[in-house]
């Protein structure tokens, strides 16, 4: 039997994939996306899919709106954001807009509409830049920058209204998500797709710093299967849980492997580190297998490579 999922900032990069992944299984999805870093071609994508899709143009912190599109639903899936670390540090009032009071108000519409779970894009930046060699979920959070802030702050509403309201929540702490449909255009771009379309134009990759900073690089079909069992897993509700594929990745092995790819041979530019970056973050995955029975399907030379034909198809 089908259920209704609410998927908030549904014509971005991850909550479009998510989207289409439900559609595809017969689901009834509702997005809404106030078109910030969300992008209407991906609108025009879902909705030329077989299966029951609606969307509203709007913000989050419109709590009528919310409460609309979540009447009568039974999944939330919250991926609205105002992503990147270096935009946070900008503006620091506009990222706890977005990634914070929005927060609040899709937990409290979800509250008041009797959603059954509300699975909230959580991010390793929580994390901060701790030493060892894994971020494991029992580790004091320490975020250097507002987006961390705002982040963390959002899994502490969320098991609060666990708590308080019996409203199920799962926080999922995304590390380095990339895959096609990554915008590789905006100042904030995440790395993989900008140096993508830079080697592919001929031109050197700019890396902040020596290169041998490390990402545990997922690739998006690991990450919609993530949100997914999250929202069926019973002994998941209240937890916060990284989702990764838990493996390390240099920015210098990043360049070498997509230089194979792209038949290239561009060294990167190295320039100064950039404030807020994390030296290495790499997820355990321990928890996300107890609790959801995660596994990563898709490893990251795999996912590179389809990536890399995605945007080579689009060059």
């Amino acid at each position: 039997m089908a259920s209704t999922y609410l998927v908030t900032g549904g014509a971005g990069f991850i909550g479009s994939h998510i989207a289409e992944s439900l559609l595809q299984d017969g689901q009834r999805v509702r997005v809404i996306d106030n078109l910030l870093t969300g992008k209407r071609e991906n609108l025009d994508y879902l909705g030329g899919l077989d299966g029951d899709f609606d969307y509203a143009i709007g913000d989050i912190n419109d709590i009528d709106l919310l409460r609309r599109l979540m009447r009568g639903g039974d999944f939330v899936l919250h991926q609205a954001a105002l992503p990147s670390v270096p935009r946070s540090l900008a503006d620091p009032l506009e990222t706890h807009r977005h990634c914070l009071t929005g927060t609040l108000n899709v937990l409290v519409a979800a509250r008041d509409c009797g959603v059954r779970r509300v699975v909230y894009a959580a991010s390793s930046s929580a994390y901060g830049d701790q030493p060892g060699d894994a971020k494991r979920e029992s580790m004091r959070p320490d975020p250097i920058s507002p987006y961390g802030v705002a982040k963390l702050a959002g899994e502490y509403y969320a098991a609060a209204f666990t708590g308080s309201f019996g409203l199920e929540t799962v926080a999922l702490r995304y590390f380095n998500v990339f895959g096609p449909r990554q915008d590789p255009a905006s100042e904030y771009a995440a790395v993989i797709p900008r140096f993508i379309t830079l080697m592919l134009d001929g031109k050197q990759p700019r890396i902040y710093g020596d290169g041998e900073q490390s990402r545990d690089f997922t690739y998006i079909d690991n990450v919609v299967r993530g949100n997914l069992l999250a929202c069926a897993a019973p002994e998941a509700s209240g937890a916060t849980i990284n989702l990764a594929a838990g493996g390390r990745v240099t920015l210098n092995d990043l360049v070498e492997q997509l230089n194979a790819a792209l038949g290239t041979d561009l060294p990167p530019i190295h320039t100064d580190e950039r404030r807020g970056d994390i030296k290495h973050s790499r997820a355990d995955v321990t928890k996300a297998k107890a609790l959801l029975g995660f596994a990563p399907a898709i490893d990251f030379a795999e996912g590179l490579r389809r990536t890399v034909d995605w945007y080579r198809e689009r060059a």
